[in-house]
């Protein structure tokens, strides 16, 4: 009962953006037409027009076909119900939460077996969230005031007061994760990425961004720590079948040597 109380006050404090509406957007940020979602979907274009037009109200079952193949999170599925009216169906809880001990206890045991090689974990925003030790070749000589919670991996990545001024490629690294990030903001629609590509677009050149070998299997990272030339290359793991908010947004990045001067170097950090 206290859940349908809550979408009833969510939908008619925004009427104008009901279920429909909604469904729209997600479906041009695909760029997916009526025709292309009614063949995926097995829902008739007209039905898909009266939904997204507000003169059919979808059910929760309807919703969660159409968020299946406009590949929609979680956490704006429960947008999507709530402004149909519907209850949520995923739950979102913090990851200090008691029922979440064992997926955190997980994620803490991936990071500590990628030792001595860095590993860390971010949220949707690229928040960071936890860290093992060998992350301390990012972390050394960043501004303070950049470390102070919640710590954006990407703003200390690219900004001129985070590790940006270590990293040798700069240029090449910049010029992949800023169209990166502008992509997940249109993609998602959150306005605080689109805040953030704004504010770290603005450290960047206008000549525009350096060519990318089509060879390389990943993005090599270039960075230079108490003397040493680091060379690395990262790799990002998710959860495959998250049935929560919190969890659904976590990625692992997982950095690896590119070089044996690498492995020897973050080996002898450990030790």
């Amino acid at each position: 009962m206290a859940r349908r109380g809550i979408a009833t006050i969510l939908v008619r404090v925004d009427r104008d953006r009901h279920a429909g509406v909604l469904l729209r957007e997600w479906r041009t940020r695909r760029r997916i037409s009526q025709l292309e979602l009614s063949v995926q979907s097995g829902i008739s274009t007209r039905h898909i027009s009266f939904v997204e037009t507000g003169r059919t109200v979808p059910s929760p079952a309807m919703i969660e076909r159409f968020a299946e193949h406009l590949n929609i999170p979680l956490r704006e599925r429960n947008q999507l119900l709530l402004a149909a009216g519907h209850a949520p169906a995923y739950r979102h809880r913090t990851l200090d939460d008691p029922d979440l001990a064992e997926a955190r206890a997980a994620v803490q045991r991936v990071l500590r077996a990628h030792e001595p090689f860095p590993a860390l974990t971010i949220d949707s925003r690229w928040n960071l969230l936890f860290a093992n030790a060998a992350t301390e070749v990012f972390f050394d000589e960043v501004d303070p005031a950049l470390l102070e919670p919640p710590i954006n991996m990407m703003r200390i990545g690219l900004h001129p007061k985070g590790f940006a001024p270590r990293v040798r490629n700069i240029d090449q690294v910049r010029g992949f994760l800023l169209p990166r990030l502008a992509r997940q903001a249109a993609q998602t629609g959150d306005p605080e990425l689109a805040s953030l590509h704004g504010e770290l677009r603005a450290f960047a050149p206008d000549d525009g961004p350096p060519r990318i070998d089509p060879a390389d299997i990943a993005l090599p990272i270039h960075i230079h720590h108490r003397g040493t030339e680091l060379s690395l290359f990262n790799t990002i793991m998710r959860f495959g079948a998250a049935f929560d908010v919190t969890l659904d947004e976590i990625a692992i990045e997982s950095y690896f040597p590119a070089d044996p001067t690498t492995a020897a170097y973050l080996h002898s950090l450990a030790r």
